[in-house]
């Protein structure tokens, strides 16, 4: 499947994404609330973790290519989760550094959340993101989620709070056309 829009193009990450996704991954700023970068066997993890949700769910998180040149700037897409004791879909964005502050992780985002409501009828979309992640809750904020509730993980033997935001369909439908109606800036393939 690939989701198309003005500006970006989301397709499921192969193998040969894996330069692209390292260069992600490895970046100490952008894995902030990661704890830190991944090393090459945490990124192959991550690589066959997408791979196996696409098989099994039939979604994950995509490449995002610039459709300028082609190139892999970051990945955004759905996931089911579980962290808030309630299995969710939620939407999930990662971009490198040099395209932070472009509207990029909005506008893929923005694309995927509509995906969920249209083809996977989804009756909410969450954002699952950790409490010290401003970039991300901003992005949740602009797509018109809200906190729902708070929650921890436990990850790389940290102890993450987390808020849950999230939007229902009908106030989708509503907000998406203050973020720009991903339906009418894109297509399929």
């Amino acid at each position: 499947m690939i989701i198309e829009t003005s500006r970006l193009r989301l397709r499921e990450l192969t193998a040969d994404d894996l330069p692209a996704l390292k260069r992600i991954l490895r970046d100490p700023e952008v894995m902030v609330a990661y704890e830190g970068p991944l090393d090459d066997e945490e990124t192959q993890d991550w690589l066959s973790r997408q791979q196996m949700r696409y098989r099994d769910d039939g979604f994950g998180l995509w490449a995002v290519e610039a459709l300028a040149d082609g190139e892999v700037i970051g990945q955004c897409g759905l996931t089911r989760q579980s962290g808030s004791g309630e299995d969710v879909i939620e939407v999930g964005y990662l971009f490198r550094k040099d395209a932070w502050g472009r509207g990029y992780a909005t506008e893929a985002a923005a694309r995927c959340v509509q995906h969920a409501f249209d083809t996977m009828q989804a009756d909410s979309v969450h954002a699952q993101i950790r409490d010290t992640n401003l970039a991300s809750m901003n992005v949740a904020i602009r797509l018109g989620m809200t906190v729902r509730g708070r929650f921890v993980k436990h990850y790389r033997g940290v102890v993450m709070p987390h808020l849950d935001f999230s939007i229902g369909r009908e106030a989708w439908e509503v907000r998406k056309h203050e973020v720009g109606n991903p339906s009418e800036s894109t297509r399929w393939g």
